[in-house]
């Protein structure tokens, strides 16, 4: 038999096939009214705008913002601890910190705060800074100094527990202290202070102080807080970066030392 001829005309079936499909899956964008864009919106709100007071700190807020992702993926901020500084000017002293409560791996252009001399907001408006931003202006304060930056790693807070009652710990012999500003050779030792923490940080800020411009001993690199984290500073963000990271690879050196030998073992079993 002859197959019929075709008449040019869509079957019935294949109309209400079609009419099926583009009623449940629309062909572009533009047909879903809404759009892929406004979807997408939904899901990435966009970050809130910086305050006013950091119109003139896109770049130094930016370079924070980078150390802050490095430090986050390293393992030394995580959650929303730490928090770090730069200096915007010297007289007087104005500092851009992170703000209280932010994810240091995801630091948007508003999570940052304009502060005075005192740790203070310079102007109204801003979101808060970090409890300790004191111990950011002591630092801060020092002549040379540039940037600051508080971590929180898990070598650095065993360390500062274990050998609290001695106030503190000889780093030396390892190459690396060669990273430490003005250390030019591994036979070199360097004294990690410790300090007690405590939720009162203008004591702790003038302790700090006190240390920083002893005339004797002064504290130059950095330092711990007992069961909390390391401070340090250098004259711009590049070096304090570069402080963190060779005093980060010293702690795991002495504590994995300490294992070995097993000291921190003992220690612990105590």
């Amino acid at each position: 038999m002859a197959a019929p001829a075709a008449t040019g005309q869509p079957d019935a079936v294949v109309l209400l096939a079609n009419w099926l499909v583009s009623a449940s899956f629309p062909r572009s964008a533009w047909e879903r009214g809404s759009g892929v864009q406004a979807i997408e919106s939904k899901k990435t709100p966009m970050p809130p705008e910086p305050h006013p007071a950091l119109h003139d700190c896109e770049l130094k807020v930016d370079a924070l913002r980078e150390v802050g992702a490095m430090l986050w993926q390293r393992g030394w901020s995580l959650g929303t601890s730490s928090n770090y500084s730069v200096v915007l000017q010297r007289d007087p002293l104005e500092l851009l910190i992170t703000a209280s409560g932010k994810d240091k791996g995801r630091l948007t252009r508003a999570d940052f705060v304009r502060v005075n001399d005192r740790g203070l907001p310079t102007t109204p408006g801003q979101p808060k800074s970090s409890a300790e931003t004191l111990l950011h202006v002591v630092a801060a304060q020092q002549a040379g100094v540039g940037a600051v930056l508080h971590t929180h790693s898990v070598w650095g807070t065993l360390l500062s527990d274990h050998f609290f009652e001695q106030r503190g710990f000889e780093i030396s012999g390892f190459e690396m202290l060669k990273g430490l500003d003005g250390i030019g050779t591994h036979e070199h030792s360097a004294w990690v202070e410790i300090f007690d923490n405590t939720q009162d940080i203008p004591v702790l800020a003038e302790q700090v102080r006190e240390r920083m411009n002893d005339p004797q001993r002064p504290l130059t690199h950095g330092y711990l807080i007992r069961r909390h984290g390391l401070y340090t500073w250098g004259r711009d963000l590049d070096e304090a970066r570069r402080h963190i990271e060779i005093y980060e690879f010293l702690f795991e050196c002495v504590a994995h030392r300490l294992t070995i030998t097993g000291e921190l073992r003992s220690a612990i079993a105590i």
